[in-house]
């Protein structure tokens, strides 16, 4: 599937994501790119399924299951405890390959270090392989892990990682409802 460079779509991502942009971004989760399902997002408040994204990172902060009906809330929590979630490409890829992606890291770069986080962590493996060393040489405090995307099986392992890098970087859940 092409990437979707509809501006309408790409203005209700962010405008999504503005809602819940912390103040100050405590922990920045770097995913690899927006669902293909335009009515899909880590930060749109209904989504009936496939939420895999958002349900992990909040189980893996908070250590409770994201309950249906509660995602405003708990996106508001994320929000005020300072985690914020940007993709490495900005338009819905469908299973983006190193070539598509790496032409995107250096805009990456320049929207993480905007965001002046206090630590970064990469959320799938070919994120962590095309851009970890860059977001290291620009001087951003990423975390050196390998992280699955929490679908296909892969949920467990996902909050394994994410839970052992988030310990890493120091960052502290003070997050509450």
């Amino acid at each position: 599937m092409p990437p979707s460079t509809n501006p309408d779509h790409l203005a209700e991502r962010k405008a999504a994501a503005k809602k819940y942009k912390p103040k100050a971004v405590e922990l920045l989760l770097i995913a690899e790119a927006p669902p293909c399902a335009t009515d899909r997002y880590f930060y749109f408040e209904d989504v009936d399924q496939h939420d895999w994204l958002y349900r992990y990172v909040w189980e893996g902060l908070s250590g409770e299951k994201a309950q249906k009906g509660e995602k405003a809330a708990n996106l508001k929590a994320l929000r005020d405890a300072g985690v914020f979630l940007i993709d490495l490409h900005e338009e819905n890829v469908s299973s983006p390959r190193m070539a598509q992606l790496a032409p995107c890291v250096p805009d990456l770069v320049k929207r993480a270090k905007a965001l002046t986080p206090k630590r970064v962590i990469l959320i799938k493996s070919i994120v962590h392989d095309a851009a970890y060393a860059a977001l290291e040489a620009a001087g951003l405090p990423v975390i050196d892990e390998r992280i699955p995307f929490p679908a296909s099986g892969q949920q467990k392992k996902f909050l394994e990682g994410f839970r052992s890098a988030v310990r890493e970087s120091g960052f502290r859940w003070n997050g509450s409802r």
